[in-house]
């Protein structure tokens, strides 16, 4: 059942989920890729209609290598003049997996079972600032699709968004912790013009300096955060305002919900939204730590660990610490190699220009062992922001 009056603001075109019937006619099995939301849109009506194998992509994410893959693996790219030469696998859709650890892969999935809210909401006007295909654009496309009220703004740049949001009177918005870091340093007076009633993130660590933040900038706001992937589909939804989750939720045996288990200090996950030819339980690769009655998730095994000397330090503990400052807006720590040691802790920070470098290594100094104290700050004038709305934290 498509919620065919739910109305789309697809950059200077508005139209809505029926006026988008039969606008595409499309081979079998396709692959779209496109950074026009029209024809992202048109696509997934007609795989709603129709049951076409779909995968649809930004085409900006794929360079040639990608689009080698695709045709061998029988997909037809109409706008590059490729037929398929397979026959189709009806109702499948294809994702990119973000490819921040290595080159994108791709994951097989239903629209039912991307389909993860079903259930009547309040009415809402959904800012939808991903590129097409990514599994965060999946799950607002299928929102919209699936349940009655709930609209969709997507601006025509991501830059431009506040604009837009404002001039179409969005009431929730979904990013990640790095593009609401950017709002909020970019667009603090745009933003006071929103009335938002829910805003979401997720794609990254969400730690407590970006939740306290969001608090304050909308306070009547419901503020949820998300962890999910395209390969484990969406696995934990917090609201209560906490960075992490309840360690209660830990091996709990809930019915239709995901499970959640931390084994040598990995994150596994056994979701029913997950793609379809994944394993019942996913190891994710993501750290996982427990602190007091809360399980946090900082980083990426392997990448939020520094070896200062012997010493283990976590990038995402340091991370959050800088973030704390209230002169920051954004931080990136990582390790740098040194003599003697191996390696030393270095950080590139974003702040509102009232402070140095000197100022918080101070500042850091006073909150951290020495050995994960930032001994190289580099401060930047803009907050990196990739296509994917992620800054490799």
């Amino acid at each position: 059942m498509i919620a065919a009056n739910n109305r789309l603001q697809l950059g200077e075109i508005a139209t809505s989920w029926a006026d988008l019937a039969d606008a595409a006619s499309l081979p079998d099995p396709v692959a779209v890729c496109t950074d026009d939301p029209t024809t992202a849109f048109a696509a997934v009506r007609h795989h709603a209609d129709h049951g076409t194998e779909l995968l649809v992509a930004a085409r900006s994410r794929i360079d040639e290598t990608l689009r080698a893959e695709l045709i061998e693996a029988g997909f037809a790219l109409p706008d590059d003049g490729v037929p398929a030469h397979r026959a189709a696998d009806p109702g499948r859709l294809w994702l990119l997996t973000s490819g921040s650890t290595g080159r994108p892969k791709r994951v097989a999935h239903t629209l039912a079972g991307l389909t993860t809210v079903t259930a009547p909401q309040p009415p809402r006007v959904w800012l939808c600032p991903y590129s097409p295909g990514s599994y965060a654009w999946w799950q607002l496309v299928t929102l919209s699709l699936a349940v009655p009220g709930q609209d969709l703004v997507v601006p025509s740049t991501v830059d431009d968004w506040a604009a837009a949001a404002v001039a179409h009177r969005v009431t929730a918005v979904s990013g990640t912790p790095t593009f609401w870091r950017q709002a909020l340093y970019r667009h603090g007076d745009e933003l006071a013009g929103l009335a938002l009633a829910q805003v979401t993130l997720g794609g990254e660590p969400v730690d407590q300096p970006i939740l306290d933040a969001l608090r304050a900038a909308f306070p009547t706001a419901r503020i949820s955060w998300i962890y999910a992937s395209s390969e484990v589909g969406a696995a934990v939804v917090v609201h209560d305002g906490r960075a992490g989750f309840p360690a209660s939720w830990l091996d709990r045996a809930a019915g239709d919900r995901p499970r959640l288990s931390v084994v040598d200090g990995e994150l596994l996950v056994g979701s029913p939204h997950r793609g379809l030819d994944q394993p019942e339980l996913i190891r994710t690769g993501d750290r996982a730590q427990l602190s007091g009655d809360r399980v946090l998730l900082p980083g990426r095994l392997g990448h939020d660990e520094i070896n200062v000397g012997g010493t283990k330090v976590s990038a995402g503990a340091v991370r959050e610490v800088l973030l704390g400052h209230p002169a920051v807006r954004w931080a990136r720590v990582t390790g740098r190699r040194a003599p003697l040691v191996g390696q030393v802790v270095s950080a590139e920070i974003v702040t509102d220009g009232s402070v140095d470098s000197v100022d918080l290594q101070r500042f850091a100094g006073e909150r951290l062992a020495e050995t994960a104290v930032p001994r190289h700050i580099r401060i930047l004038s803009e907050i990196p922001v990739k296509e994917t709305l992620k800054s490799d934290v």
